[in-house]
């Protein structure tokens, strides 16, 4: 019997192991692919329990509607007039639960403009020395000497995504669009934790500008 190996078989063996790791290495990339979710965060506002009492009654609780994408987040049934200086308004501004330490009003520019205000662009949160406005619900009012902002483009993701694209939380990063209107935008925020789930929340005009509706390809990035 004959030990010696031909050169057909020798080929073969290579070309099998060859294809076994490039077919890994495939299917180990898309498995690693996060989805990515990309949405357009309208107007709205965010309540204390004690603003919510003042403007919807005594012993009041927001009243959940629907479930947003982020697990625990919900837009809530209740909805209050913000409004500017000059008495001018927005009617129906959309509350989102769950109630926080501080009430906060987040706008796009055209919102804001309409308000007849300049909001500063922050983190969600970071109010202070921000603009102010008046809040207008069924049983009450409430004036926000601050808490009016413009909130920047973020992504949140988790601590598992943000290994996946080399990044830590509070870094930059960029989003490509591809639609009728395709962009880039840049210095989005990125908001890494242990339990988010990877979204990009831009503001309505970010949205439009991009035709976001009609995107054929979202791609985050790290520049």
């Amino acid at each position: 019997m004959s030990n010696v190996i031909d050169r057909f078989s020798v080929e073969q063996v290579v070309r099998d192991v060859v294809l076994g790791t490039i077919r890994a290495q495939f299917a180990t990339a898309e498995k690693a692919a996060p989805e990515l979710v990309v949405s357009i965060s309208a107007r709205h506002l965010h309540l204390t329990d004690e603003h919510v009492e003042v403007l919807f009654g005594r012993g009041r609780k927001l009243t959940e509607m629907k479930p947003l994408y982020q697990d625990g987040f919900f837009a809530a049934e209740e909805t209050v007039m913000v409004v500017g200086p000059r008495r001018r308004m927005l009617p129906s501004v959309r509350v989102l639960g769950p109630t926080r330490s501080h009430s906060q009003v987040e706008l796009a520019f055209t919102d804001a403009i309409s308000l007849g205000i300049d909001p500063p662009v922050r983190k969600s949160g970071n109010i202070s020395g921000s603009a102010g406005c008046v809040l207008v619900g069924p049983a009450g009012v409430v004036e926000l000497h601050e808490g009016v902002i413009r909130a920047e483009r973020h992504v949140h993701m988790s601590l598992e995504h943000a290994a996946y694209y080399g990044v830590r939380d509070g870094d930059r990063m960029s989003l490509r669009i591809e639609s009728p209107c395709s962009l880039v935008l840049e210095d989005l925020l990125v908001r890494a934790d242990a339990t988010s789930k990877l979204e990009v929340h831009l503001d309505t005009d970010e949205g439009n500008a991009a035709d976001l509706d009609h995107a054929t390809r979202v791609e985050l990035f790290k520049p």
